[in-house]
């Protein structure tokens, strides 16, 4: 390994630097579409223009033709009628700044990249792929917001659950795949782990992404709002596979059942609980690091506290802060899965970064 004074060593810090702070703006766009969602604020642009887009109204008479868009939608119709025009640019800033945030993500990630590529500093194939993937999957996103938001323009009041949900998810994974990159470019020793500690890190890192996927689902069809009982659901700890799977065919219950919503969402807490406080054992029995061990411990504290604010959000049926606070909480969930699963899988150093 070369000396952290020459060149590839600044390099990789500085891209180390990048890649975190491109990071960061996802967390913020990822707090600010919570904040979008919770105000009802996301069906308030009707249109989707990439470029022209980036400007909002600066006149009265801009302001009228958006909102005249706005009141020729379902939303309005059904549940916003009667919204004054001052009412109307709250909803239209939140959604203005969650897409702007989401643009400017674009150019934080893109115009680094490519001025890297330029100068030669990513010499690696794997990190070069592992790159472009997240710049991919960006621009994937911004498509796969509009067909969320398109979702929600034609006789509904609200997206579709599922289409939320793979948006939130998605974001969380180019979030996951952005921090584990930029510590890959963190000069440490390998852990030398037993593949199983490994497995167990990388199980727990998927199931905080479909527990997360869970979660917006909970958020889409407002199911936080109702069953507001724990550790009883509808009046027992298993509801009757009557309620669970009344609806028709069996596999829209998963996704529009508010009962089988929220039962999953429960469910899934405990066994992924039950799986870091196991792994959390496993690692303390291997004696084999500390670092892995103090991660592991890391990561079932933050799950433990995000379970007791799911039930305080739950029982005070989802107030706009504490489920703001509890979305918050499961970012901070993902980035400790995310740390912990790469450091107990990292290679040697910073060599694959060089190879």
């Amino acid at each position: 390994m070369q000396s952290t004074g020459t060149a590839p060593d600044r390099h990789l810090r500085v891209m180390r630097v990048w890649l975190l702070v491109v990071a960061g703006l996802v967390v913020l766009t990822l707090l600010v579409g919570g904040a979008t969602r919770l105000t009802e604020s996301g069906l308030s642009i009707v249109e989707w223009k990439p470029v022209t887009g980036v400007w909002p109204p600066v006149n009265d008479e801009a302001w009228a033709d958006e909102f005249g868009k706005y009141q020729a939608s379902s939303q309005y119709k059904l549940l916003t009628r009667g919204m004054s025009l001052a009412e109307f640019k709250t909803i239209y800033w939140w959604e203005w700044s969650h897409r702007m945030l989401a643009r400017l993500i674009g150019a934080v990630f893109l115009l680094p990249f490519l001025f890297f590529l330029w100068r030669g500093w990513i010499a690696n194939r794997r990190l070069r792929l592992r790159l472009w993937t997240i710049f991919g999957l960006g621009a994937v996103q911004g498509a796969v917001g509009w067909w969320m938001v398109a979702s929600g323009l034609n006789g509904r009041i609200s997206v579709l659950p599922y289409r939320l949900a793979f948006h939130l998810t998605l974001a969380c994974v180019i979030y996951a795949a952005t921090l584990w990159t930029a510590q890959r470019l963190l000069p440490r020793p390998a852990l030398r782990l037993p593949l199983r500690l490994r497995v167990e890190a990388i199980a727990i890192l998927i199931l905080v992404l479909l527990q997360i996927y869970l979660g917006a689902l909970v958020a889409g069809l407002d199911a936080g709002l109702a069953y507001n009982t724990w550790p009883l659901i509808d009046g027992s700890f298993i509801p009757g596979w009557e309620h669970l799977a009344f609806l028709t065919p069996a596999w829209r219950n998963f996704f529009e059942n508010v009962l089988t919503v929220q039962f999953d969402h429960r469910m899934t807490a405990y066994l992924l609980y039950a799986v870091i406080v196991l792994h959390a054992i496993d690692v303390l029995k291997s004696g084999r690091s500390s670092a892995a061990l103090n991660g592991a411990l890391l990561l079932a504290s933050v799950a433990l506290l995000q379970i007791v604010l799911g039930i305080v959000t739950l029982l005070n049926q989802a107030p706009i802060a504490l489920a703001l606070l509890h979305q918050g909480m499961a970012i901070a969930v993902l980035t400790v899965a995310a740390l912990h699963a790469e450091r107990v899988t990292a290679a040697p150093a910073a060599a694959e970064a060089r190879r």
